[in-house]
């Protein structure tokens, strides 16, 4: 068994040298192959070949076989240096005649030829023909060229080598980004990024059509997946990476520089994303500036001109009139340029880093958005408490105005897709530090990013309504005074007047609230007078109710001269802004229903009632209550409870000497 044993090993031993000396076989034959072709100027098959010999190098690549790997790799990289080196002098000369690169503008330039047809046809011909024999070359290229990179702090996406052709396309526009922007070029100033970005924005632009017209049909024709316009973009961004990576560390410490700097990175990344098609998925300027050091730098430098724009804006002449104060259509906000400003300069914000490749990034960015806007509520808090004695003044109203629009426009921005996308990556960032409830609201989308400015916003709105209403509240009882002690017991009944007319002490009441409706209406945009004149009409409902009916009695003139003066005057004054204003009015308009009643039908209701609290007090519980509720709604009375209805009656003078 042991000679078995030793048999066997010695047949495997065999067996490996034979499979080592199949591979080296199939190497040398492959490279003969190549020798061949070449011998006979066949480049396009020797290309082929050589694709064959990388795939086999590729394939071997988990072999142990130090010894063979070498043999191998060795093999590929020199009929590869062979290969590229033909191809790429054929290719640079073909591209000479091209007149390669376009510097021009391509309108300028029908793909730099100035030849006859017949000589242009045949100059493409052999453009196709080495451009795809060098497509050829790239598995091999990739085995032996290790691409340049930047370091990985700056977390660029992996992204496939440039292609080899478009590769020494490229050549010479490389060459030139580097005499003009590096080393002591006058053309080369840390103050002028503009010049570079731009540089590469032309470049592309020239070469767009050629690409597309020329180029990609032989991608394609080949079977690649590669988009020539965004591979060349893609070559030339890089430039532009490594120039910023240099760049940035010397003027970092630089607000002004540094902020033109990402200024015009990020005009170069709009035209390059939204005008040349440059994928997100790719290395982008978004991932230098997204550096923790540089980052942090931007926030910073962001953070700085925003507070001084905000400065600006709050001390400015016109900082609380509307811009469009004289377009009613357009002004319906009533928005004062401080506060459309302020949104105007956070929605620039949101664009400046919006297209950052990390939610991560963009939730900080977030973060001193909403820092911006408790910052500016702060501030108009504080000029608002300067103008506390006069709520009634233009002033105060624009306040009120601007806090009302940051609250609706961020309301609005809730809803917008990038802002519920960083919604969800706070919820996933945030999903061990908030209570269930919260992570409930967030994932339901109850709640939005903005929720907690809005909340700050809306109560600070409503302490400023309140205190609107208050002052107007506080001059109405005032003008009120003379019309709570009227002599509604003894006024001449309706019969006994040939015209009913308003009160004479109801007038300057009425007209201090029309003269304050007016007002506000001018001074407020219309969902704030909506809630204004609504909680208004409230309290003045309340206190006629309070202060002037139940502080009263009347006889049948004073009951009849209380409805005319509430629903032919007072309800009126409202009638501008609701269809049904005695419905804001429901005490007045009830009370005065009570004691207009005629007389039999007010004794019918009173012993309704009175029968409904005697069942209610006694053995029968409840049992004639909804006719008293249903004898209630008859009438129209729908808001006084029971008790008040009987109080109100028991303010009415005019019952037959029986019923008193």
């Amino acid at each position: 068994m042991e000679d078995l044993g030793v048999l066997i090993s010695q047949i495997k031993e065999v067996e490996r040298h034979l499979a080592y000396l199949k591979w080296i076989s199939q190497i040398e034959e492959l490279s003969d192959n190549i020798q061949q072709y070449l011998m006979t100027n066949n480049v396009p098959d020797a290309a082929t070949t050589l694709v064959s010999m990388a795939e086999l190098d590729i394939k071997l690549q988990e072999s142990s076989c130090s010894h063979l790997l070498t043999f191998m790799r060795s093999t590929v990289q020199f009929w590869h240096k062979i290969l590229k080196d033909k191809l790429s002098s054929d290719f640079e000369e073909t591209l000479t005649h091209l007149h390669w690169p376009f510097i021009g503008p391509a309108q300028s330039q029908p793909f730099g030829l100035a030849t006859s047809p017949a000589n242009a046809a045949e100059i493409f011909n052999n453009f196709e023909t080495l451009f795809s024999q060098l497509l050829k070359l790239q598995t091999s290229d990739e085995l032996l060229t290790k691409p340049k990179q930047l370091p990985e702090k700056y977390l660029l996406p992996p992204s496939p080598p440039i292609i080899l052709p478009m590769q020494m396309m490229l050549a010479p526009l490389q060459k030139r980004f580097k005499y003009h922007f590096t080393g002591n070029r006058q053309t080369n100033v840390l103050s002028k990024p503009e010049w570079y970005l731009t540089q590469v924005l032309m470049w592309i632009g020239n070469h767009a059509k050629f690409l597309e017209d020329k180029v990609q049909p032989i991608l394609d024709k080949a079977g690649s997946p590669v988009n020539a316009r965004v591979e060349f973009s893609r070559a030339l961004v890089m430039l532009i990476l490594e120039k910023l990576a240099t760049d940035i560390p010397c003027l970092l410490y630089d607000d002004n520089l540094f902020c033109h700097l990402v200024d015009e990175v990020l005009l170069f990344e709009r035209e390059l994303h939204s005008v040349h098609g440059y994928l997100s998925s790719f290395p982008s300027c978004m991932h230098i500036l997204s550096e923790e050091t540089y980052f942090q730098r931007w926030l910073t430098v962001e953070r700085k001109f925003a507070l001084q724009k905000m400065d600006s804006m709050l001390s400015s002449e016109g900082a609380w009139i509307s811009q469009y104060k004289d377009i009613t259509d357009v002004d319906e906000m009533k928005v004062p340029d401080c506060a459309e400003t302020f949104m105007t300069l956070l929605l620039v914000i949101t664009d400046r880093y919006k297209h950052l490749p990390t939610a991560a990034r963009k939730l900080q960015f977030l973060e001193l958005q909403k820092e911006l806007v408790d910052d500016f509520r702060i501030r108009l808090t504080q000029v608002m408490k300067e103008e506390t004695r006069a709520p009634l003044a233009f002033r105060y109203c624009a306040i009120l105005n601007a806090v009302n629009y940051i609250a609706t426009v961020l309301a609005d921005w809730a809803d917008n897709l990038f802002f519920l996308q960083l919604q969800q990556a706070a919820l996933e960032v945030d999903s061990n530090t908030l209570s269930k409830l919260q992570l409930g609201q967030l994932a339901s989308m109850e709640s939005s990013v903005f929720d907690d400015m809005i909340n700050l916003l809306e109560r600070l709105k409503h302490d400023m309504l309140t205190r609107q209403v208050d002052h107007v509240f506080r001059e109405v009882k005032d003008a009120a005074k003379m019309y709570r002690k009227e002599r509604w017991l003894s006024l001449p009944s309706q019969s006994e007047q040939a015209m009913m007319t308003l009160s004479t002490t109801a007038c300057p009441l009425l007209l201090t609230l029309r003269d304050r409706l007016l007002q506000l209406e001018q001074q407020l945009c219309y969902s704030l007078f909506k809630i204004f004149w609504q909680m208004l009409a409230e309290k003045v409902d309340l206190f006629i109710y309070q202060e002037v009916i139940l502080a009263n009695h009347f006889n049948e003139g004073g009951a009849a001269q209380l409805q005319f003066d509430m629903t032919r005057n007072l309800f009126p004054l409202f009638s501008h802004y609701c269809k049904r204003p005695e419905n804001y009015f429901k005490h007045i308009k009830e009370a005065c229903i009570v004691l207009n009643l005629n007389v039999g039908s007010a004794l019918l209701l009173k012993d309704v009632l009175q029968s409904a609290t005697e069942n209610r007090t006694g053995t029968i519980l409840n049992s004639d209550q909804p006719t008293a509720v249903a004898a209630l709604n008859e009438l129209g009375i729908y808001k006084l409870a029971q008790q008040d209805v009987e109080i109100l009656l028991n303010l009415r003078t005019n019952w037959p000497v029986t019923a008193k």
